[in-house]
């Protein structure tokens, strides 16, 4: 009979086959081949790795020539091996047409309730709807502007961000209504070896404030303001702060929504008035456009949220502290999106909302 044809291993390889051999994870099958080519690869014949694994010589010569073929593929099932799953066509149907709809019981299926309606076990609903990408439970949140002059806000935006113009700050602004002043009824544990920090589920209401506040899109650094309230006069005493902190030979180019106090008469007049101050609106629904929203989900996370608060002023305290403590080392966020691509995305959701709602007129 011919010699065996030797089996080679890398250094790499023979570490990805211990592994696969010693692993708690890997399944019998899996540690038993990886033992076989092992054992030929460090000189022993098929006879005394038959004898180590206490299998037979065939079985030994299968994965040999199998591994010389294919390497790490020829261990693995042979296509087609086991018992043929069989489910029935109208079944399956069934589950994959109607997950989309509402449950007996009102809410999204699950795939007990599934199984119980088709007849299936609940495991093969599951294979069925993890083959198609199928997860009723779940639901993500969206909204598209309708606003008529979308991409020319669109781009008038982006293109501060990615053209900032010469001798001008770009500044992101926005107000963030109701930070509320929490206390909670019970003081927490706080963070130990071996259990993490608590906080009690109630609290004490001790009053709102609201944030105004001004990214520079170029440094980083942020303006802030705090009132009580958010009509047009806080508005208006907000932009009288940020024409006394920027040097006055620069313009100021100010990113905002469509929020009615921005554009109010008394603010149309005082820009009149300021012609360095440009005011460049976010198309409505699209407050992603303006950075700000960034900071304020830091500032929400990191300050408010967490803290407990006896009043007001002690809010306001803690916001600045924060402030103060960024601007030391401000971080600048960039925009690095591809606007193009932004645009397609928001065409594709378009098509897709469009095509749904004339489904109950033109059918499916």
């Amino acid at each position: 009979m011919p010699a065996p044809t030797p089996v080679i291993v890398t250094e790499e390889q023979m570490k990805q086959l211990r592994r696969m051999r010693d692993a708690p994870t890997s399944s019998k099958r899996e540690a038993f081949r990886a033992g076989i080519v092992l054992g030929l690869s460090m000189g022993k014949s098929a006879k005394e790795v038959a004898r180590e694994l206490q299998t037979s010589m065939p079985s030994v010569s299968k994965w040999r020539g199998r591994w010389n073929q294919q390497g790490f593929a020829g261990l693995g099932d042979a296509p087609g091996r086991g018992r043929k799953v069989r489910v029935c066509a109208k079944a399956s149907g069934a589950a994959l047409a109607k997950a989309g709809g509402r449950a007996p019981s009102g809410g999204a299926w699950s795939v007990r309730e599934m199984a119980a309606e088709t007849g299936l076990s609940k495991s093969t609903v599951h294979r069925l709807w993890r083959a198609q990408g199928l997860q009723p439970h779940r639901t993500r949140g969206f909204k598209i502007s309708t606003d008529r002059a979308f991409e020319e806000k669109y781009w008038d935006v982006v293109g501060l961000y990615l053209h900032p113009p010469q001798n001008a700050v770009v500044l992101c602004c926005d107000e963030k209504s109701q930070c509320q002043a929490l206390e909670r009824t019970q003081t927490g544990l706080p963070l130990g070896q071996g259990h993490i920090r608590t906080r009690t589920h109630d609290y004490y209401r001790h009053g709102t404030v609201t944030l105004f506040a001004a990214l520079d899109y170029l440094t980083g650094k942020v303006f802030a303001h705090t009132a009580k309230r958010h009509r047009h006069q806080e508005w208006l005493s907000f932009l009288k702060k940020i024409d006394a902190d920027v040097a006055a030979e620069k313009e100021i180019h100010v990113i905002c929504d469509n929020y009615a106090t921005h554009k109010h008469p008394k603010v149309k007049v005082w820009l009149a008035r300021h012609p360095r101050f440009r005011l460049h609106f976010t198309p409505t629904s699209a407050s992603w456009l303006n950075l700000v929203e960034r900071f304020f989900g830091e500032i929400t996370r990191k300050v408010i949220r967490p803290g407990s608060f006896q009043n007001v002023p002690e809010l306001v305290t803690d916001i600045f502290r924060f402030l103060d403590h960024h601007n030391l080392k401000p971080t600048r966020y960039h925009w690095t999106a591809d606007p193009k691509a932004v645009l397609d995305k928001i065409n594709r959701a378009w098509d897709a909302l469009l095509e749904e709602a004339y489904k109950p007129i033109y059918g499916t």
